[in-house]
């Protein structure tokens, strides 16, 4: 049995975005990205996110984003060649995309916004691809970076993927009462204007090398 000294940590997930060799664990003192920020405008510290990203299969662990107090971390995506998470400083007002090189361990800062570009942290997270940084409350659905573009979508809409121009969705459904409720989930594909192109049965996911597969 291998023992990977993560600091604490117990728990690490693949790193989203067709890799299969890096693994991120984090803790949780202030629960998601959103509440740590209630936490902030309620006057109360943020303490900060411990993160670590694990290495398979040589179990080498990295702290790309050290714990800060008044910074949170929420969880990474792995793009062309590196790790982005999205740091948030909550008392300088500041949203940071840090990239962790995933060949030299090499950290920077990607991009810089204004935390006043976003009405708040609610689903704030980074998809692919390319990199984009997204917003999702209710029906309403935001790219914050590297466009700025908003539009309403369904109501049991929930973006989880980007391939250029296409932005995919997954739609659920449910019918029926007892025996004869039904569930069921399609993906519903938009342009970069909101406008639904194409409804698929089913799922959409991309493997580690890149290529999408249609589950249905």
């Amino acid at each position: 049995m291998k023992k990977i000294e993560t600091d604490g940590i117990t728990y690490i997930q693949p790193v989203s975005g067709a890799t299969s060799e890096w693994y991120v664990g984090m803790d949780y003192g202030h629960g998601d990205l959103y509440e740590a920020e209630e936490i902030f405008r309620d006057g109360q510290v943020v303490k900060g996110r411990k993160l670590c990203l694990v290495h398979y299969p040589d179990g080498e662990v990295y702290f790309p984003v050290p714990k800060a107090e008044g910074h949170y971390s929420d969880s990474p995506v792995f793009f062309e060649g590196g790790v982005y998470i999205i740091d948030v400083d909550f008392p300088n007002g500041l949203i940071r995309i840090i990239r962790f090189d995933c060949h030299d361990h090499e950290v920077s800062v990607h991009a810089k916004l204004s935390l006043s570009s976003v009405k708040d942290c609610y689903n704030l997270q980074l998809h692919i691809a390319p990199l984009t940084l997204s917003r999702q409350c209710g029906n309403e659905f935001e790219i914050v970076w590297p466009e700025q573009i908003h539009f309403l979508m369904g109501d049991h809409d929930s973006f989880f993927m980007r391939d250029g121009e296409k932005l995919f969705f997954s739609r659920w459904h449910e019918e029926g009462d007892g025996a004869d409720y039904r569930y069921w989930e399609e993906t519903v594909v938009r342009d970069i204007a909101g406008n639904e192109i194409e409804t698929l049965p089913g799922d959409v996911m991309q493997m580690p090398n890149g290529e999408l597969w249609h589950l249905m």
